[in-house]
């Protein structure tokens, strides 16, 4: 049974934040302690690491479910299909929906079950419901998709990925201006007439790798002792990505049985453009082999990190057209790759 993707969809939000919008921040250490170096120098450095020039943020009145449900529509209009005919709608995010100056997620319901809402679809029989997996969420929402299909539970499935990782930053911690918002979407079917999911892998790592990203208080010592930011161990998941991923992605490309000559295009998770050329560098090193020329679409400079986000809008944005010198064409093999929370890595080879 071939299953493809027959639709994908996305939502940039409207705001940008440029990194010079940053400059009168007061960062500080984890200890509360302020940085040697001027906020210019720190910005500077920053991008030279991320990539990262500007990033995007929701509107006030959007929370996460709204920008999956704005994805899912246009998912839905390009796969043509009809939505009383979908069997699940997985959402994947990390915190559910964010009030702007409030830190605390809500998810009750799932924000799966919002957007079926928002949709208005009235089949019982469509089942949603929320995954939470890091950034690699929205590759694992897949992979569960293709594994109902392939068992007869589904014919159509809608799998988002969204999040709004701006209300949830410590406007204290220079960490915070890797993350941004963003929400993607893809309808997976059998039968499909183009595309086809060729192999998967997920992996787990939980022992000393767990909590390289947490939640934690905010850097500064005034700030409210009960509220917690997203916070992450920088050194700690570049090299963990950079070990990992290569492998993950490589025994992917193995069980495939495609030739790693044949691989077009990846679309690999916007964390740190340094850290995503190094793990693709690791990766064909694997085989002995240099980096193809264009390889890598990336959005990261002007999209930010959207968590789960990242690869589904990526790849919705190079299939219409709007991330210059990038195509992918029918019949060409992609590779899907994310690294996240938990510490979780996973990755899918495609062919479109």
């Amino acid at each position: 049974m071939k299953i493809g993707i027959t639709g994908t969809g996305s939502h940039i939000p409207s705001i940008i934040t440029k990194n010079e919008d940053f400059l009168n921040h007061e960062f500080m250490e984890t200890d509360g302690s302020s940085f040697e170096q001027q906020n210019n120098v720190i910005i500077e450095k920053f991008e030279a690491i991320t990539g990262i020039a500007n990033r995007r943020y929701a509107k006030p009145d959007l929370k996460t479910s709204d920008i999956g449900f704005l994805a899912a529509e246009e998912a839905i209009a390009s796969a043509k299909v009809d939505k009383e005919e979908l069997d699940y709608i997985i959402f994947a995010h990390n915190f559910g929906d964010l009030t702007p100056g409030k830190i605390q997620g809500d998810t009750l319901p799932s924000l799966a079950t919002r957007v079926k809402h928002l949709l208005r679809i009235k089949n019982p029989k469509c089942v949603a419901y929320d995954l939470i997996f890091g950034c690699p969420g929205w590759i694992e929402g897949m992979i569960q998709a293709t594994a109902f299909i392939k068992s007869g539970m589904a014919k159509k499935c809608l799998v988002i990925g969204g999040e709004t990782l701006s209300r949830v930053v410590d406007s204290h911690d220079r960490d915070s201006m890797i993350f941004s918002d963003g929400a993607g979407a893809a309808i997976l079917e059998a039968d499909a007439p183009n595309g086809e999911i060729l192999s998967h892998a997920s992996v787990t790592y939980a022992n000393e790798e767990a909590y390289y990203l947490y939640f934690d208080k905010s850097n500064c010592p005034s700030e409210p002792k009960d509220t917690r930011y997203i916070k992450m161990l920088g050194r700690k998941i570049y090299e963990f990505a950079c070990i990992n991923v290569p492998k993950a992605m490589a025994s992917c490309l193995d069980d495939s049985g495609v030739d790693i000559d044949d691989v077009k295009k990846i679309f690999i998770h916007q964390a740190n453009e340094k850290m995503d050329e190094a793990i693709i560098k690791r990766f064909y090193k694997i085989y002995g082999k240099p980096v193809p020329e264009n390889i890598m679409p990336m959005s990261i400079q002007d999209l930010g990190n959207s968590s789960v986000a990242t690869v589904p809008t990526l790849y919705d944005m190079v299939l219409k057209g709007k991330l210059p010198n990038h195509e992918v064409k029918k019949g060409d093999v992609v590779i899907f790759a994310s690294v996240g929370a938990g510490m979780n890595v996973n990755a899918i080879v495609y062919r479109c």
